[in-house]
């Protein structure tokens, strides 16, 4: 898979050092101070700027799989991501988000097929922590408007020891997996459930008061 990154910062090169061993990166970097062959050898290291078509142009952006919007710039990160997707028809376009206040701006309008923003992603995180028995969105994906929850069973939850096919989940909503402890649980149909088990969801935003009521407040259905 081609990746081309916008962006090699700390950010940018952190993601490229997880993507280069099995993918062909290449990074965009128009400041001369940022480029830095030695650090990531494996990568495309190409100096101007990503916001200007004729720098995505001599790279042959159209050939890429997935661009990373992830400079430290919310404006520059919007117009890369409105050129990768109308001009050149990248098909994966996933943008870094610097301000939660912009957050409005990273949608399909603007070619992002997901925004991630590391603030609102710890705040997130911290909630999902210290919140068991409620739903936590831990992100959001723009393709399709879907979100990524979670939801943590109370000790006492009346689903203990009841089989995962016996959830009968609302249309546009999955379940993709179980945190329980260390371990990390495919969840199939004849899994038992546990008090204190952490459920990852898929989930379009209308359902999500269904999922609430349905692992939380089952009696009342």
């Amino acid at each position: 898979m081609k990746v081309a990154i916008a962006g090699a910062g700390a950010v940018g090169r952190s993601i490229a050092r997880e993507l280069v061993d099995t993918h062909e990166v290449t990074l965009l970097e128009r400041d001369p101070d940022h480029i830095d062959v030695d650090a990531i050898p494996a990568a495309h290291w190409r100096l101007g700027d990503a916001c200007e078509l004729s720098l995505l142009e001599s790279v042959r952006l159209e050939e890429f799989d997935v661009v990373i919007a992830a400079t430290g710039d919310d404006k520059a990160n919007v117009v890369v991501s409105l050129l990768s997707k109308t001009e050149f028809a990248v098909p994966r376009v996933v943008a870094r988000v610097n301000d939660p206040r912009n957050e409005w701006l990273f949608d399909e309008a603007w070619g992002i097929d997901v925004a991630v923003s590391t603030p609102r992603m710890l705040a997130s995180l911290v909630e999902e922590a210290v919140s068991v028995g409620d739903l936590v969105r831990l992100m959001e994906f723009r393709q399709g408007q879907a979100n990524l929850v979670e939801i943590t069973l109370p000790d006492d939850t009346p689903w203990g020891g009841k089989p995962v096919k016996r959830l009968e989940l609302p249309r546009d909503a999955a379940l993709v997996t179980i945190l329980r402890g260390p371990r990390v649980i495919v969840p199939e149909g004849d899994e038992p459930l546990e008090g204190g088990d952490e459920l990852l969801f898929v989930a379009v935003a209308e359902v999500e008061d269904q999922l609430r009521e349905l692992l939380l407040h089952p009696a009342q259905r």
